[in-house]
């Protein structure tokens, strides 16, 4: 089964870095890496904090639409 980073896919189509999320969240660089490679789980308040940054809704960070 293939791992799908919804986080990764939503600030590549958002155009914005991990970075800039990084420094949004006052969170180290490090661990939003973390995050976009699947190394490490944001916790719940800290991912709809990001969805508010990225003006989506969590349930679109947290599930695939892949078909």
């Amino acid at each position: 089964m293939e791992t799908l980073n919804r986080l990764k896919a939503v600030l590549a189509e958002k155009q914005k870095t991990s970075r800039w999320l990084a420094e949004e969240l006052d969170r180290s660089p490090v661990t939003v890496s973390k995050w976009c490679t699947n190394s490490t789980q944001p916790d719940l308040p800290t991912l709809s904090k990001i969805a508010k940054l990225l003006d989506i809704d969590l349930k679109d960070l947290i599930v695939s639409t892949k078909e």
